[in-house]
């Protein structure tokens, strides 16, 4: 991460002319809509209003809209009183609140911006408010809100080569067609905004539609590399895939609405660290300077906690007024917020009562259309595939190792072990176990002939000690070298680095893999590098056949490197995922983000590279679909 900020860096630094600026926005617009994109075709919005609240000095709109067939968005158009047509027309998204537009907060700065003669459109993002997409027949939810769906949702969409960023930026977009389509709404002046997960969609927006005029993100925008060293995790419409790869961040999305106005707003006391936020205003002040607009971009900072304050919404007020001169004065109007059924679009409150297409519905389909398309490949084409979809990187000369200090005791069917931490990155280890039955203190014994390699589920230790197959490895094979393999983050290398647990749908294994997407090195790429350069160690060691042996997550890094690998001989499986067509044909799964290939159902599946394996005569011992032993749906 640091490699790939000091190289954006660079780049934003060799910026010294209105040209080299100009050239740079319209690079970043055309990274940010690469990465978010491809768009699907704009479809009939069919948009209809299913209520009205009057209020004093306003109007609430219930309205419903369509941004994919079949798939509504619930929103609310405050429209002013007493005006004169047409006025500021603003889109308000929400973060992560599990009412979604009906809470506190964007209630607020709507009547607020409603009272000051502003049209503003604030909608329910997709998991949130009366859009939730897993409930039970009482239309409660069943995986919880916000966060816990979007990452069930988003990390599946992955499997077909699509984002969750892309789809809220989607809803962005055609929400913004429906506030254009209103009459009351002046097309010159059109203003986003939103706080933390809204923040986000507001950076969204900014970096792919033109048409909005000003914007004011809030308790988002940071660094990248300051989320990661603080250890915070962003759920999965925050971690677009490719986008460090490709050199952008938070500020970036702020830069493609240069020269037009954008106020970044943040707090003190927020987790979104504000170091962060000041290192992004001078990345986008120093393309605003020279472009000749350094008036129109700003930062104001809060003293409170995370959460759009009354300080963050008058400072937006007073941004957007200077622009649209709709109104004088920033301090925000007396308000009175409404109950959430007064709010609610829908007659039970979520549109799955509608009979509506979920996420997880369109990610089906599009996996049987990409199935229907893929050919059968060859061995050698498929290995290409795989090379295309793990991104592992260039080298794999043998690597170096470090011998680790006699644990002793530890239980195992040998009497005794070696630990080695095979360094596979710079920096990077994975653990490698030698069981013996005579003591042994150095390094690997150079020795022929073959070798069983375990890859651990979860921990070589643990299941060393408990693992049935292994204890049936060892008598159907006395006298073979054996070894297990923890590769990076399993085992004695698992991170807590979150503090919200290792293999929730928020842990530490759900934050490295995101990471990975971003900068376009997933982490089954990652695991699986690990094992191949493990393979090439045992390999310079003399070993002339391994028998590979993967258990659960371990046997995704399993499958691809004995695809890849002409030194695995022999493959046994044990609980391995069936396909990953299998998860994207449910509605409920348990394989974790960190086993995840993007966009591999456009290339091929789990099956092919069994297929393959046959020929090293793959055993296969009690395959899991999407639902994995021991997982927690």
């Amino acid at each position: 991460m640091r490699e790939a900020e000091r190289e954006a860096d660079r780049v934003r630094g060799g910026l010294k002319t209105r040209a080299d600026a100009e050239a740079y926005v319209e690079s970043v617009r055309a990274k940010i809509n690469k990465i978010l994109g491809p768009w699907p075709d704009k479809t009939p919005l069919n948009a209809r209003v299913t209520g009205t609240v009057e209020r004093d000095g306003y109007t609430i709109e219930k309205v419903v809209f369509e941004s994919r067939p079949g798939f509504p968005v619930t929103a609310n158009l405050y429209l002013p009183k007493g005006q004169k047509r047409p006025v500021p027309g603003v889109l308000g998204l929400c973060g992560h609140s599990a009412n979604g537009k009906a809470a506190e907060p964007y209630q607020s700065f709507s009547q607020g911006l409603a009272r000051k003669g502003y049209a503003v459109l604030t909608i329910d993002p997709v998991g949130q408010g009366e859009r939730l997409q897993y409930v039970d027949g009482d239309m409660e939810p069943t995986v919880g809100t916000g966060v816990l769906e979007h990452n069930l949702m988003g990390n599946q969409l992955l499997l077909t080569g699509d984002s969750l960023s892309g789809w809220f930026a989607w809803d962005g977009i055609r929400a913004l067609d429906y506030l254009l389509s209103r009459p009351e709404v002046d097309p010159k002046h059109i203003g986003v905004t939103g706080i933390s997960g809204g923040g986000t969609q507001t950076s969204l927006l900014c970096g792919v539609d033109t048409r909005i005029t000003m914007a004011a993100p809030g308790c988002y925008t940071t660094t990248w590399r300051r989320n990661l060293e603080n250890e915070e995790a962003a759920d999965s419409e925050q971690c677009p895939p490719g986008a460090i790869a490709e050199g952008l961040d938070h500020s970036d999305f702020l830069v493609a609405m240069a020269p037009r106005p954008v106020i970044m707003l943040a707090q003190e006391r927020d987790f979104f660290d504000v170091r962060g936020t000041i290192e992004a205003f001078g990345r986008v002040k120093h393309v605003y300077r020279l472009l000749g607009a350094e008036e129109n971009v700003a930062c104001f900072v809060g003293s409170g906690y995370h959460g759009y304050a009354q300080e963050l919404r008058e400072a937006m007020y007073g941004w957007f007024n200077r622009f649209t001169g709709s109104a004088t004065g920033h301090l925000e109007p007396p308000l009175t917020l409404e109950d959430d059924k007064t709010l609610q679009c829908t007659p039970q409150g979520q549109v799955n009562a509608l009979g509506t297409k979920t996420v997880a519905a369109f990610t089906r389909d599009r996996a049987a259309s990409l199935a229907g398309r893929r050919t059968v490949p060859s061995e050698a084409e498929l290995k290409k595939r795989v090379l295309g979809c793990l991104k592992l990187p260039a080298g794999g000369g043998v690597p170096d190792y470090r011998i680790l200090r006699n644990m002793g005791g530890r239980s195992y069917p040998s009497k005794h072990a070696v630990h080695y931490a095979v360094e596979t990155e710079a920096g990077v280890f994975a653990l490698l176990y030698l069981l013996r039955d005579e003591v042994h203190y150095s390094r690997l014994p150079t020795q022929q002939g073959p070798a069983i390699l375990y890859v651990a589920d979860r921990s070589s230790d643990s299941e060393l000690r408990a693992e049935p197959l292994i204890k049936e490895l060892f008598t159907r094979y006395p006298g073979t070298t054996f070894y297990a393999c923890d590769v990076r983050g399993i085992g004695e290398s698992e991170p807590n680095t979150t503090s919200r647990g290792f293999d929730t749908p928020y842990g530490s294994d759900y934050f490295y893999a995101s990471y990975g997407l971003m900068l376009d090195y997933p982490y089954a790429g990652q695991r699986t590098h690990d094992l191949l350069q493990v393979i090439r160690l045992l390999g310079s060691a003399g070993h002339t056949g391994i028998h590979l042996v993967g258990k659960g997550w371990g046997a995704i890094p399993a499958t691809f490197a004995a695809l890849l690998s002409d030194k695995i001989t022999q493959v046994t499986l044990k609980n391995a995922l069936t396909a990953y067509g299998d998860v994207a044909r449910r509605d409920f799964y348990d394989w974790p983000l960190s086993a995840f290939l993007p966009g591999v159902l456009a290339h091929f599946d789990l099956p092919d590279c069994y297929a393959a394996l046959e020929r090293k005569g793959l055993t296969q011992i009690a395959p899991c679909p999407a639902s994995y032993p021991g997982g927690k749906r």
